[in-house]
């Protein structure tokens, strides 16, 4: 198993970082949170976790080991992969997804896309005691998620800069889909960072 790497970051996409380790680029599939804090160039470190299936084999990378613990550990419920584990952690922290579970909050789960309200509740039996107790690190007051979601801007901007656009290029792909941000807050979820930005970035190679 690969645990981590370390390197310099060659480059950036919209769902992946290539890290050059020893030489090699390292392609790792990575949230939107995640990439935003990357930078072409700099040096970084990401947990990873590496996903072996018959066909492929794909590695995802974490801000930290948390991440990753908390990413393996929801995909031993029924029915969650690896991609809807990156989801749920794209769209909340792992400390939110730990208090999520511990009260029952079936709409902080149904605010990550792809699940219902009858996977939510599924979610929430089986995780029940899996995830274990928050640490902490969720400060008192905050929503659920609030610590990946609220400032879903600053992210989406930090990940357009990221890939390579201007600040300005940035900001107006923000103002873009701020609609779409907003009708999903307007309805009781969360920004959905990941499709925001696939959003963003069409309408940026239209403008080109």
């Amino acid at each position: 198993m690969i645990a981590f790497v370390t390197g310099p970051v060659a480059a950036l996409a919209p769902t992946t970082a290539v890290i050059e380790v020893g030489g090699i680029g390292m392609a790792v599939q990575c949230a939107p949170n995640t990439l935003a804090a990357l930078r072409v160039g700099q040096e970084a470190r990401l947990a990873t976790s590496l996903v072996v299936r018959e066909d492929s084999l794909t590695l995802y990378g974490f801000a930290d080991d948390d991440e990753r613990q908390v990413f393996e550990l929801l995909q031993t419920a029924s029915g969650v992969g690896p991609r809807l584990a990156q989801a749920m952690l794209a769209t909340h922290t792992p400390d939110a997804l730990r208090l999520a579970v511990a009260t029952g909050d079936e709409k902080a789960l149904t605010a990550v896309s792809g699940i219902g309200k009858k996977g939510a509740q599924k979610l929430l039996l089986e995780l029940k005691d899996r995830l274990g107790e928050p640490l902490g690190t969720h400060a008192p007051g905050q929503g659920i998620g609030a610590a990946v979601s609220a400032s879903w801007r600053d992210q989406l901007q930090a990940a357009l800069i990221g890939l390579g656009y201007a600040t300005r290029e940035a900001d107006e792909a923000v103002a873009a889909v701020a609609p779409q941000a907003e009708e999903a807050l307007a309805a009781g979820g969360r920004a959905p960072v990941p499709q925001l930005l696939r959003a963003a970035l069409q309408t940026l190679n239209r403008a080109r």
